[in-house]
């Protein structure tokens, strides 16, 4: 259906980023209010803005769990939803997602070594693992690529990514069956939550989130030039690439940033691109901004769902996120108008 259809024509762009924004700062009050404790929005705000006056079990609520959960849910929300856009525009595949670059593979691989072979424990060094990991997959999968005829070309990223990604997963499912330390350790992180995570995470991983989000603005023009098609691009003076290596590393660094916080959480790279065009068009100067608020609604909507439905208990966001995101990515691969971008 055309984008006229579905948004009013006196309806612009900039007020469709303000709709979003407004969306995702719901999405921020709905993970502060909901949970196991349920809270007003009057209970929230007087704890925020008179915490002094709060009853101790509201402040320590809001600002011992819920606040770092959503502040991580927002970083990982920005991260995926952006890396996903950026993935799918590099590669023009409607199908595309982060971590087809071997990302979550390569941290999951490097926590467990982490844990297997140096006897790490700590939730800080964990984080820096998974982030070393992520890098050092991302670079592999660059350099078998540049190792071919057409290193700027998508479709040999995306066979190295997918061929990594299955290494990758093997060695780790070696290690984990053959050491119950690196199993814990592994079946903690891989399940993807916001919950559990050290306090610290949030800080430790936003240098390599602000580093992808810079690429990602840098890379902006590039990737509409790219959208051209190749040859197009180089006849409008675009060096491809050095686009791509651009590209690559902001991607890397956005999926490497949301994965050693959360753990591999799926389906938002793929999701969020194909809900943000219809509303923005294709235009990646204004399609990354609304790819990282509609990253940020559906993370913490999901968390807040994986809350509500667990009982006493919890969903964890990536198992929420998989059951909303398979039925959608069939729906996705069924549509012939997807089949190229």
């Amino acid at each position: 259906m055309p984008a006229s259809l579905i948004i009013p024509a006196s309806l612009r762009r900039p007020g469709i980023i303000g709709a979003l924004t407004l969306l995702a700062m719901l999405a921020v009050l709905a993970s502060l209010a909901f949970g196991s404790s349920r809270l007003s929005a009057g209970q929230v705000w007087d704890t925020l803005f008179h915490s002094g006056s709060a009853p101790e079990d509201l402040h320590a609520i809001i600002f011992g769990v819920r606040i770092p959960r959503t502040i991580l849910g927002v970083i990982v929300g920005v991260c995926l939803g952006v890396a996903g856009t950026l993935m799918q525009g590099h590669t023009r595949n409607p199908l595309a997602d982060p971590g087809i670059f071997g990302v979550s593979a390569g941290a999951g691989l490097a926590v467990v070594i982490g844990v297997f072979v140096f006897g790490v424990t700590g939730n800080a060094f964990t984080v820096v693992f998974a982030v070393v990991g992520a890098l050092i997959a991302s670079v592999a999968v660059f350099g078998i690529t540049a190792a071919g005829s057409e290193p700027a070309s998508p479709v040999p990223m995306a066979l190295a990514g997918a061929a990594v990604s299955a290494l990758l997963d093997a060695l780790t499912s070696f290690i984990v069956l053959a050491d119950r330390d690196a199993l814990e350790a592994y079946r903690l992180w891989v399940v993807g939550s916001l919950s559990g995570r050290p306090t610290g995470v949030a800080v430790a991983v936003l240098p390599f989130a602000a580093a992808g989000l810079l690429l990602a603005v840098l890379n902006t023009r590039a990737l509409d030039n790219l959208s051209l098609g190749t040859e197009m691009a180089r006849g409008l003076g675009e060096n491809v690439l050095v686009a791509r290596v651009v590209g690559l590393a902001a991607i890397t660094l956005l999926t490497a940033a949301a994965t050693a916080a959360a753990g591999p959480v799926g389906f938002v790279g793929l999701v969020v691109p194909h809900l943000a065009r219809p509303l923005v068009g294709a235009g990646h100067r204004w399609l990354l901004p609304a790819s990282a608020l509609l990253g940020i609604s559906l993370v913490l909507g999901a968390d807040v769902v994986g809350r509500m439905i667990g009982g006493t208990g919890e969903v964890q966001v990536g198992i929420v996120l998989a059951v909303l995101g398979g039925p959608f990515f069939v729906a996705v691969a069924r549509r012939r108008s997807l089949a190229a971008l």
